[in-house]
């Protein structure tokens, strides 16, 4: 007997790096249910105790997610206020720090030059909680709304709708965000050889410096969410967690050791390609007729990003890295190409092409299911929905 199709492809899209969870759409346990119910009961014979202020606020924050992240941030600016200048600690959480004056002979002769060091974590680490917030206040505020309107009624089909829609607003600002700052450097368009001839990279303009570090607040924030998760709510759940913490890696290392122009290109041929996987889903949770070619196009820009693209960035790691700019090893001057930093750039972006290609595969396999059958269900997804709506409410 056939299978209800569940969507226009069949099937649900449960692929890829863009399905970290939110807060607000991870299962809630027994224990959690039970202790809202219970704050909720206490509430209501008591409002206005004081002693019971602090219980409406755990349970206001329980259901607005968005609220404790806010909360931080507000102190942060507040603190600021008191005195906004470059002396006040809290400066460097909410503006770039280590200015330095332009070098003529870097790319950007005439822009002022950005250093790296310590108070670049405050920035990071302030910026991943505004990603907390705008993604949590987003997908409960706008999103939801939204899915509901549109007839999406299953619990954990507005939570995947309300995932994928802020992954694609996200993307589509930092995709070509990316490509405007590649567009400012001689790495234009995916010239390999600009890697290495100007290494290292020890400054960068600000909005260079600004895409790294707001990126790296990115990942962190979702790899923070995923790790928190008890369970494990797809088969790919290793593959997710590898893929996240083989990016941060990536991110930090980059970063740290000045070959933030590799990491450039390796953010865009992933960026670009996530904002079609998440329209993509998208397209797919709301039945649209259109999922089928838009589908097509997004495994052509997959292919073309994450394989053709970063095969040629490991190849050019291969090839170039010893043999274009300087080979040296020096803590001093900041310079770091030797053996052991060509062979860890190797594992890592191996290991990302690696994981790439296994949802390569499940991708190719629901298109062949969609092409051949017109009522393929994928029995893992509905497994997950049936366990995503048994153990745990969501938050509304």
């Amino acid at each position: 007997m056939a299978v209800k199709r569940r969507s226009s492809l069949g099937e649900d899209i449960r692929v890829g790096d863009t399905s970290a969870p939110a807060v607000s759409t991870m299962p809630t346990t027994k224990d959690q249910r039970a202790a809202s119910k219970q704050r909720r009961r206490k509430l209501s014979m008591s409002k206005s105790r004081p002693e019971n202020w602090f219980t409406w606020y755990r349970e206001l924050s329980y259901r607005k997610t968005w609220l404790n992240p806010l909360l931080v941030m507000i102190i942060a600016l507040a603190g600021y206020a008191v005195n906004p200048t470059p002396s006040n600690p809290l400066h460097a959480c909410i503006f770039l720090s280590y200015r330095t004056a332009p070098d003529p002979s870097s790319h950007a002769p005439t822009e002022y030059q950005y250093d790296k060091g310590p108070r670049d974590l405050a920035f990071v680490l302030f910026y991943t909680f505004l990603f907390s917030f705008t993604r949590e206040f987003l997908m409960l505020q706008l999103l939801r709304p939204i899915a509901l309107y549109n007839n999406i009624t299953k619990k954990a089909k507005v939570s995947r709708f309300m995932e994928q829609s802020y992954t694609a607003i996200y993307f589509s600002v930092f995709g070509p965000f990316g490509l405007y700052v590649m567009y400012q450097t001689p790495i234009w368009y995916f010239n390999s050889t600009a890697y290495y001839e100007a290494y290292p990279h020890r400054t960068h303009t600000a909005d260079f410096k600004a895409y790294y570090l707001l990126q790296a607040a990115y990942w962190l924030q979702q790899c923070i969410v995923l790790l928190l998760q008890l369970e494990k709510p797809r088969k790919d759940f290793k593959e997710l967690v590898g893929h996240h913490m083989v990016t941060l890696s990536l991110i930090a290392l980059s970063y740290r050791f000045h070959f933030t122009w590799i990491g450039l290109a390796v953010f865009v041929t992933h960026d670009i390609s996530d904002f079609f996987l998440a329209t993509s889903k998208t397209l797919n949770y709301l039945d649209h007729w259109f999922i089928g070619p838009y589908f097509g196009f997004f495994i052509f820009v997959w292919i073309y990003m994450r394989h053709y693209l970063n095969l040629g960035i490991l190849w050019s790691v291969l090839t170039e890295f010893k043999n274009v700019g300087s080979w040296e090893l020096n803590w001093e001057t900041g310079s770091y190409k030797s053996g052991l930093a060509q062979s860890v750039a190797i594992t890592l972006l191996g290991s990302l092409q690696a994981v790439n290609l296994f949802w390569l595969w499940l991708i190719l396999r629901i298109a062949k299911r969609y092409v051949l059958t017109s009522d393929a269900v994928d029995e893992r997804s509905e497994d997950e929905d049936e366990s995503s709506s048994e153990d745990g409410e969501k938050k509304n």
